[in-house]
């Protein structure tokens, strides 16, 4: 199997008034998977920054490893850090999968080419290094497909609109950066992926 196309576009903006964003990604792809996490550290400003940037360097160590793995890796960095929530896509092209984990109110959209849009429930609560379950959820890949990943920064009637149907990544972030509020309440990640 040749390389698939994985388009990748990314908006970003601190809380407003923050320099630091608390909000961190990561994606990456490789001959055989594509990868993309946001981590939100709790609250927001520098240590907010600074836990969520040790999860993302974590997930770029070990992106080979399973879905499942990178939460556990990740919860075990933050014992006596500032928690963080977060949200991990993993697409394996040779088994045609898609897997998705989301602690806390990472949020994660797909839309398909016929548009039809679907939204995960993500698990409550947050990472802090203490024990919990990890719920990963698996789903057939399909080209024409659209990811659109984000932190809590981004509003519910902001996800209703029709250009998140849009098969170009680029013009999805624009249109939302263009119709969006400018000043934000929280620190706002949303990522937009197109698999084809």
């Amino acid at each position: 199997m040749g390389q698939s196309n994985v388009f990748v576009s990314v908006y970003q903006q601190p809380k407003q008034g923050n320099t630091f964003c608390g909000d961190s990604y990561f994606y990456n792809e490789t001959e055989d998977h594509f990868i993309c996490a946001i981590a939100d550290g709790l609250g927001s400003g520098e240590y907010a920054m600074e836990s969520s940037q040790a999860v993302i360097d974590i997930i770029k160590e070990n992106n080979h490893v399973s879905v499942e793995e990178l939460v556990r890796k990740s919860n075990e960095i933050l014992y006596g850090k500032r928690g963080v929530v977060l949200g991990i896509l993993k697409m394996d092209f040779q088994s045609e999968v898609y897997s998705f984990s989301s602690i806390g109110n990472i949020g994660i959209m797909t839309v398909t080419d016929d548009r039809v849009k679907k939204r995960n429930i993500p698990n409550t609560g947050y990472l802090a290094g203490y024990k919990r379950s990890i719920k990963v959820e698996n789903y057939k890949l399909n080209k024409g497909t659209n990811f659109i990943m984000f932190s809590d920064g981004v509003k519910d009637k902001e996800l209703s609109h029709c250009y998140f149907t849009d098969k170009d990544v680029n013009r999805i972030t624009k249109a939302y950066e263009l119709t969006s509020e400018p000043n934000r309440s929280d620190d706002t990640t949303l990522i937009a992926i197109r698999y084809d």
